[in-house]
């Protein structure tokens, strides 16, 4: 059976104008693609610099530089990256003007006749994405992995077929204008984050509720039983809905209870495994699993998902053990870029520890970090833009307690925070870094960060 949208599309995209703001990793394979279906590709970004990969190729032209905004409404189409923010006044005269604003993954999804399942959330998405990736192809199921995580995915549109799987990770940025149709879809959790990008926390919202805005009566929406916000997401729900929780049964979904992972998503309550023989650590991976299986279960059976459960050891960055150094364990937490995500992190622990945190600042309330520090800390190592609002929030604590504040330093850099909770930390104690902040301020991403910190720690001798 051949993909009559995907036919089309090529039939049509022969001489147009295509627009791709933004010549990063993800939109190079796209303009490959493009220019290969016959399309006029013009390259733009604010960087003055043709990519490598990109060099030498035909029927393409660059804007570079401040004015690379310019000229978009003679475009067909505009196919943005997720940091791009679609309101901009360029952007948005263009699309009155008739030009069709699409991203990589938007066309891809509107593209592609596989079954998409797509996962969004404050916290807990790269893990939630993977585990149901590998629950599929522990179930002999072919399985792609794209979005925020993984490879993209336009350019292999056409090598995928309607019986495959594709998982895909969506950020705010990437779901902003996403009206496509995602056939199951899940929201792990809604918490303040990204305010920097979105003009207000409600608009923020609203873009992860694209994620199952484009559904029809055939849809499956997974939502969080437990985060007020997600539960009443069930109410425009246009398709059936399933529940996780690790706080209370559901009627339909997967939940925590009495130290057993559990299923009543095929209509009768079944035991998928006990929560002390997953090897994640933490209830907010509990969470996870709870949230992936809810999403595959009946495809995949529940012994797929008890054999993955029982070996998958974490996604890296992720409250990743880096070493044990003179019985001191290390901890990698860098994708901790909101204060949710830290205090999920400070929860698998049942001891107090040494918290490296601060980063990059989103415009995000910290309010929220400060009991859990005051519990769960003995010693706060701070680093970078958000250390006052981080030092603040436990010092309002402490004094809401009538109790001592815990010890608290600051540094410039990650280095002489690390060399310095090296200095402070003795045998059985746990020092995890875990910022609860973004990471632009010092590294290009959360990965360049956790892999420095990795380098600090495995330096030790």
């Amino acid at each position: 059976m051949s993909n009559l949208k995907l036919e089309e599309f090529k039939k049509n995209i022969k001489g147009k104008k295509v627009s791709v703001i933004g010549m990063g990793i993800s939109n190079i394979p796209a303009i490959k693609y493009l220019i290969k279906l016959g399309a006029y590709v013009i390259g733009r970004d604010k960087k003055e610099e043709i990519p490598n990969e990109l060099k030498g190729m035909e029927n393409i032209e660059y804007v570079l530089g401040d004015k690379y905004l310019e000229g978009l409404e003679e475009s067909d189409y505009i196919l943005r990256s997720p940091g791009v923010k679609p309101f901009i006044p360029e952007i948005q005269k263009a699309v009155q003007m008739g030009v069709i604003l699409t991203s990589e993954m938007e066309l891809f999804i509107h593209l592609t006749n596989a079954t998409i399942i797509g996962i969004t959330g404050s916290d807990g998405k790269t893990t939630t994405t993977t585990l149901t990736s590998l629950f599929l192809k522990e179930a002999g199921r072919k399985v792609y992995v794209g979005g925020n995580i993984g490879t993209p995915l336009l350019d292999k549109v056409e090598q995928i077929g309607k019986d495959d799987y594709v998982v895909l990770e969506l950020s705010s940025f990437q779901l902003m204008t996403m009206d496509e149709k995602i056939d199951r879809a899940a929201i792990t959790n809604i918490s303040p984050n990204h305010l920097d990008y979105h003009r207000s926390y409600e608009e923020y919202i609203f873009a992860k509720t694209n994620i199952f805005n484009g559904q029809d009566e055939n849809g499956i929406l997974v939502l969080n039983q437990d985060n007020e916000l997600t539960k009443e997401f069930a109410k425009k729900a246009k398709g059936k809905v399933r529940m996780f929780s690790i706080e209370e049964k559901v009627d339909c979904g997967v939940y925590y209870e009495n130290g057993e992972i559990i299923s009543t998503v095929n209509g009768k309550k079944e035991k998928i495994l006990d929560a002390k023989d997953v090897k994640l650590v933490g209830m907010h991976n509990i969470a996870n699993i709870c949230t992936a299986s809810s999403l595959v279960i009946d495809i995949t059976g529940k012994d797929a998902i008890k054999k993955v459960a029982m070996s998958f050891g974490g996604v890296e960055h992720r409250m990743e053990l880096v070493r044990e150094y003179n019985g001191v364990k290390w901890y990698n937490d860098s994708i901790a870029s909101s204060p949710t995500r830290t205090i999920a992190g400070l929860k698998s622990f049942d001891q107090k520890i040494i918290l490296i945190a601060g980063g990059y600042d989103k415009n995000i309330p910290y309010d929220v970090m400060g009991p859990y520090i005051m519990d769960k800390v003995k010693l706060l190592i701070l680093v970078g833009t958000t250390s006052n609002k981080i030092r603040e929030a436990v010092e309002k604590e402490a004094k809401r307690r009538r109790k001592k504040v815990i010890n608290i330093e600051e540094f410039k850099n990650l280095k002489d925070a690390v060399d310095y909770a090296k200095e402070n930390s003795t045998c059985g104690d746990i020092v995890a870094m875990s910022p609860a902040s973004a990471s632009f301020d010092l590294y290009k991403n959360f990965e360049e960060r956790g892999n420095y910190f990795k380098e600090l720690v495995n330096s030790f001798k």
